[in-house]
């Protein structure tokens, strides 16, 4: 398994000053890269969230050290309001969301995210609870599968996928993700360097785990929990996340005074980051603070 490397620490930091003290929030803790960053920076307590349990495993013992200053919840982010309930927490002084996939998730064996090798269908982040993708591609009709494809994977030849995989599973269930890759790479042909299933894989992803759907509540959410100082950032890896975060923000900014854009541009990374960690090469990040 490749070393974690947490994308845009650098700017994460700059952003959400952790160095003054407080509350912070990291809403999708994965295994503790930017919690750990932030607490080491100054950060007096920490809450991070999470719905991959083997992440959680892995974020408490990288954050060990810091002992009681740490707390780590098994859920959604979209329900950080509601853990922030549970403790009595009212205001919190800054929160960071990674809304991408963890390395964990990707290079782990048997979650099925990667087309790196042939393995069963999961892609599941939180693997205690919903379907599959091996269930939902064998149950969904063709219409909903040429939907979810061109939606959330942006394939051009999403219709000819969806027939595709319908007519593969009438012969048999595909479970394996090399399966729906050779299945894919049939349909849609290879052209540049992107594997032609790469676009499909990250629509199965977004659809199995809903991550699009309660954006923009979860964002106004949380902001609603800053105090006035207090900053969220986000971090995203493609333009169908991209997009809600822009929009959301630019709408709080513009209601009143009540907050303040830290990015207006999404700030990409810098040359020696991709160089150092690949994976950062598509990640954006948007900051906003409240001042009122």
């Amino acid at each position: 398994m490749s070393i974690h490397v947490p994308v845009k620490t650098t700017e994460v930091l700059a952003a959400l000053q952790p160095e003054r003290g407080g509350l912070y929030v990291d809403c999708t803790v994965g295994l503790g890269g930017h919690a750990r960053a932030l607490l080491e920076a100054g950060a007096t307590r920490l809450v991070g969230v999470d719905r991959d349990q083997a992440a959680l495993s892995r974020a408490g013992e990288a954050l060990a050290e810091f002992g009681g200053r740490v707390e780590l919840v098994h859920g959604d982010y979209r329900d950080v309001p509601r853990f922030l309930d549970a403790r009595g927490i009212e205001a919190i002084d800054g929160a960071v969301a990674d809304l991408g996939v963890s390395s964990l998730q990707l290079d782990g064996e048997g979650r099925g995210f990667s087309f790196q090798r042939d393995e069963g269908l999961d892609m599941r982040m939180d693997t205690s609870r919903g379907p599959t993708a091996a269930d939902l591609l064998n149950e969904a009709s063709e219409r909903e599968l040429a939907d979810v494809v061109f939606r959330y994977g942006e394939e051009r030849r999403s219709r000819a996928v969806a027939r595709a995989i319908v007519a593969a599973r009438r012969a048999s269930p595909i479970r394996t993700t090399g399966q729906l890759a050779g299945i894919v790479r049939r349909v849609v042909g290879r052209s540049g360097r992107i594997d032609p299933a790469t676009r499909t894989f990250q629509a199965v992803r977004i659809w199995v785990n809903g991550e699009l759907e309660g954006l923009d509540t979860f964002l106004r959410a949380v902001c609603g929990r800053l105090r006035a100082g207090a900053r969220f950032a986000v971090v995203t890896f493609h333009s169908l996340e991209d997009r809600p975060v822009k929009h959301t923000f630019r709408a709080l900014a513009g209601d009143a005074g009540a907050y303040r854009l830290l990015t207006k541009k999404s700030v990409v990374p810098a040359d020696e980051e991709t160089r150092s960690n690949p994976r950062a090469r598509s990640a954006r990040l948007r900051a906003i603070e409240r001042v009122g």
